[in-house]
């Protein structure tokens, strides 16, 4: 078996979420990875949307912004930013919405705003960008984190984006539906709270539940992931061989 990193393990088990034909709303970092993987592997026919504004996109290479140039040659067509959250997102044209996020809660929310008091905080992160109408309108979303403890406490220093909070049952998106880490994925239950349903190779319950910042439980029917394949890692090794993202 090929070794891999935990990026690359988190990666490609996000692409395989993917099924063919669907329209992402793709986030930075590692969500931009795992959608060009799923796109040049089992999902040839995804519809990837940018924020910057490009539909459709076809990058030959990766891109390393929501405004690389590369977005644009072969794209479906390309609008304005407020075409893109008004005209796609905001009218209930996109499947999937990827994201990251520095913490998740139990219930799926999102931060990506600061670590500590907002009025004097720890760390000042890059901020909402478009995440927050993401996780409300997109039909679900899914999310790429490591799985530490400080990522995942029981509730965010700041709500940058909703989860299953109560708010949820006035949003028509369905919030988040899959959390990939390094050591499994999580989804909600009936309650709206994260449980594990899946493990990775090598991966125990009581590490994750060590690196959970609540009681976490884990479904009774707990899987097991399959291992990168050759193939798989190739074609991320090739789509980022700076390592930008797989560092």
């Amino acid at each position: 078996m090929t070794p891999y990193s935990p990026s690359e393990l988190m990666a490609v088990n996000a692409a395989r979420l993917l099924t063919d034909g669907k329209v992402v709303f793709v986030g930075v970092g590692l969500p931009n990875l795992a959608c060009n993987l799923a796109l040049r592997t089992h999902a040839p026919n995804l519809t990837l949307i940018y924020e910057a504004g490009v539909i459709g996109a076809r990058p030959e290479r990766l891109p390393l912004s929501i405004g690389d140039p590369t977005l644009v040659t072969g794209a479906a067509a390309v609008a304005g930013m407020y075409d893109i959250f008004a005209l796609y997102l905001q009218r209930g044209l996109v499947d999937v919405g990827f994201l990251g996020g520095a913490q998740i809660s139990r219930t799926g929310d999102i931060n990506a705003t600061v670590i500590g008091d907002y009025a004097g905080p720890r760390t000042r992160l890059p901020g909402s960008g478009g995440s927050m109408e993401i996780a409300a309108w997109a039909k679900q979303c899914f999310i790429i984190t490591p799985h530490q403890k400080r990522r995942f406490p029981d509730k965010v220093d700041f709500q940058t984006s909703l989860g299953h909070g109560p708010a949820r049952r006035a949003l028509p998106g369905r919030g988040p539906q899959a959390v990939v880490t390094d050591l499994g994925i999580l989804r909600p239950d009936a309650s709206g709270e994260l449980v594990l349903v899946a493990l990775h190779p090598a991966a125990t319950l009581e590490e994750a539940q060590a690196n959970t910042g609540w009681p976490l439980q884990s479904a009774p029917d707990l899987a097991a992931t399959a291992p990168p394949t050759a193939d798989e890692l190739a074609l991320l090794r090739a789509l980022d061989p700076d390592r930008i993202y797989l560092k």
